[in-house]
């Protein structure tokens, strides 16, 4: 009996032993779906280096059957980009408009929608998620673990003071917010404020918490529909994105078009590289 095990077991009320057990119960098997999915991984990884199964399987002990087995068994190695959970994702909280004296604190419809689609993605990859609204002070405590940030610089101070520190992208705003890449000069501005299209600018990055110790992923549009237009393009291409960054810190600039009367988002892409942060 290990000491964690013993501890609990020790525990002189019941109820307070019961509980204890619940927790550690759910703690070890959220340790076992993060091991499956490190092995997973490896299998593939091995794979990819050119290794046969049979060379695998000979190395681990096992046959091909279950070399194949284990490719396959637990979530997908992409699950790491995002963290081993519970996710949290907080959104841009704003006043409720034409309400001046006791207003309440509203999202978007466009950030609901993010959260929606998060939520349905980080359910394929076995991570539990809940949201919570960022106060209209911008407010803000990024330095957790497993948190995905939906929230434009322009509502919360703390974010942009973080953004400042990415040397290759960047918010700007003159008569209109858009997106700048700093190595090519190119501004990214909205067609939604140039022609009125159906179309915007995200960004999406990971970056420093401001604690030092860890990471958060990052996500906002020049207008809220660009975030949606990010989330569309992690739906898609997450796999890739993960086999390009890996948990290292990087951002990018998606563009999205969308359909005007539904807000679905139709289509996204890369409209910049993928700026490591890191060597």
């Amino acid at each position: 009996m290990n000491d964690e095990v013993r501890r609990v077991a020790e525990l002189p009320v019941p109820i307070d032993r019961a509980k204890a057990a619940i927790d550690l119960m759910a703690q070890y098997q959220g340790r076992v779906v993060e091991l499956s999915r490190i092995r997973r991984e490896a299998i593939e990884d091995a794979s990819a280096s050119g290794m046969s199964q049979a060379e695998i399987a000979a190395k681990l002990g096992v046959s091909r059957g279950r070399v194949g087995q284990l490719a396959s068994a637990g979530p997908p190695p992409e699950r790491a980009f995002f963290g081993v959970g519970p996710m949290t994702v907080p959104l841009g909280g704003k006043y409720e408009a034409g309400k001046e004296q006791n207003a309440s604190e509203v999202i978007t419809r466009e950030d609901l929608s993010n959260f929606e689609h998060l939520r349905t993605l980080f359910a394929t990859l076995k991570l539990d998620s809940g949201y919570e609204v960022i106060p209209p002070t911008g407010i803000v405590n990024l330095n957790r673990d497993n948190l995905v940030v939906v929230c434009g610089p322009r509502l919360s101070p703390i974010i942009a003071q973080v953004l400042e520190g990415d040397d290759n992208l960047r918010f700007r705003k003159d008569k209109a917010w858009h997106l700048v890449d700093l190595n090519t000069n190119n501004e990214y501005r909205s067609p939604m404020d140039e022609d009125g299209s159906a179309a915007d600018f995200g960004y999406l990055g990971r970056l420093p918490r401001l604690d030092g110790r860890g990471t958060f992923l990052y996500i906002a549009g020049i207008h809220s529909i660009g975030a949606n237009g990010v989330v569309h393009f992690l739906e898609n291409n997450l796999a890739q994105l993960y086999r390009e960054v890996r948990t290292r810190r990087f951002s990018t600039l998606i563009s999205c078009r969308y359909d005007p009367k539904t807000l679905d988002v139709l289509e996204s892409r890369r409209a910049t590289p993928l700026y490591l942060h890191e060597g």
